[in-house]
């Protein structure tokens, strides 16, 4: 496996797993709970997004960085 496509899902697990704690701070302050279901259907959402973004981006530095 290439090093930019783990370094992009590990990224990818650090946004699910801050999210989860997010979530857990959230309900230790006395929020309403959500059902699980909407939790790892917005987990998943985050670490899909975390690590497209963090992919696309390192892509896009390592571009940049060559002009320079």
């Amino acid at each position: 496996m290439r090093s930019r496509v783990r370094s992009s899902l590990l990224w990818g697990v650090v946004g699910v797993l801050a999210f989860l704690v997010l979530y857990q701070g959230y309900l230790l302050a006395g929020g309403a709970g959500v059902p699980v279901p909407a939790v790892v259907g917005i987990a998943v959402a985050v670490g899909s997004g975390a690590t497209a973004l963090s992919y696309l981006g390192e892509g896009w530095l390592a571009r940049r960085n060559k002009r320079v």
